[in-house]
């Protein structure tokens, strides 16, 4: 072969190549009903893929979420809603109509259910009609839901467990960290990748205090009553900063000042800002996640990658994936409860395993990871 034509040739080759790892962005709609103004795990995971998403080019990312009029604009898409619970910003949408004509509109190659109540049988046949593949991501058990809800769990988790499945049933696949087959009948075929943003990172130039720090929602479903149990029988009586809204606040000023806690509980309202929420991980001797039914919980992975030490639940998946930076307890136990926050509070700070941390968790590969196995999917 003549130099001239091999130089052409390995030219091509490599224009080959280039088009076989850059393909085509895939088109990705998430729908999430409860993207609250202070909503915590989903939006976290949402906003920070439309960033990687802008950032990269890797998929084309449409979020579908309820909103006080419709409006698209960019890749963010608001549905006509109700505001119900001020608490958190959440919204109950007026009905599917708009929901599954803006996907006509966006034609996805696959849409992803972040909820079962956004009338997901009808979604999911419209995601079919246009030929989209559809997952359900499972953000919360019967058992979570059910806890949440005023009155006997035992009432309410067999309805929402019927509920999920029915909703689940024809679905192409299942996106969860713990195990589905008692909610959907069948068991998860990819994980929920959830990640860190970048300031959360060792911070060793942060003094540590001596408090013990609970972030996130305050509702019954997050273990913060039983907390508060754990800070009353303790034998040291450290303080306990508590950040976070929701409906069961007042309940837990009452509860605090019954227990006698007012002079070591303080309250702090939700904040969106990263760098200030770091600073809050890693100036506390132990952050404490007290729930039972958490599927996943970012609040120990941030924690983590801070370099602080987390007591949280053995049934959290979080608790596995931050090795001796948590302290495990069994779920439905105050008094290991208490003996985990104990160790929690004696262990040191350990910096390179929070850096490892930090940096398997990075939101960019957590997204690279997810959208290959959602172009598995798609085919």
């Amino acid at each position: 072969m003549p130099p001239e034509l091999a130089v052409l040739e390995g030219g091509a080759a490599r224009v080959r190549k280039l088009h076989a790892v850059a393909p085509e962005p895939l088109r990705v709609a998430d729908v999430a009903l409860f993207y609250g103004e202070r909503s915590g795990g989903i939006r976290t995971y949402l906003d920070a893929k439309a960033e990687h998403a802008v950032r990269t080019g890797e998929i084309d990312h449409h979020i579908l979420i309820p909103g006080p009029k419709e409006r698209h604009e960019g890749g963010r898409h608001e549905l006509p809603s109700l505001r119900v619970v001020a608490a958190n910003g959440y919204r109950v949408p007026l009905g599917a109509g708009a929901l599954k004509e803006t996907l006509r509109a966006l034609r996805p190659d696959v849409v992803l259910l972040h909820d079962p109540f956004w009338w997901p049988v009808d979604v999911v046949a419209c995601a079919r009609d246009i030929g989209a593949r559809t997952v359900a991501v499972h953000h919360g058990t019967s058992n979570l839901e059910a806890a949440a809800l005023p009155g006997p769990s035992r009432v309410y988790a067999p309805l929402l467990r019927r509920w999920l499945r029915r909703s689940g049933r024809h679905v192409d696949a299942v996106m969860s960290n713990v195990d589905t087959n008692a909610d959907f009948g069948r068991a998860a075929t990819m994980p929920l990748r959830l990640g860190v943003h970048e300031a959360f990172r060792p911070r060793p130039d942060v003094p540590r205090r001596d408090h013990v720090l609970y972030v996130g929602r305050l509702s019954r479903e997050k273990g913060v009553l039983d907390l508060l149990e754990a800070a009353a029988r303790s034998e040291d009586p450290w303080p306990l900063r508590i950040v976070g809204s929701g409906p069961l606040e007042e309940t837990l000023r009452t509860r605090a000042r019954r227990l006698g806690l007012e002079a070591r509980i303080s309250f702090r309202p939700h904040a969106r800002d990263r760098v200030r929420l770091a600073h809050r991980y890693a100036s506390a001797r132990c952050v404490v996640m007290p729930g039972e039914h958490e599927t996943f919980g970012l609040v120990a992975l941030e924690a983590a990658a801070c370099g602080t030490p987390v007591a949280a639940c053995w049934t959290a998946p979080a608790v596995h994936a931050i090795g001796g930076l948590g302290h495990g307890f069994a779920p439905g136990d105050p008094a290991d409860l208490d003996r985990a926050i104990a160790s929690a509070r004696a262990a040191e700070r350990d910096p390179r395993e929070a850096a490892l941390i930090a940096w398997r968790h990075r939101w960019d590969r957590v997204f690279a990871a997810e959208t290959a196995s959602l172009r598995d999917l798609v085919g």
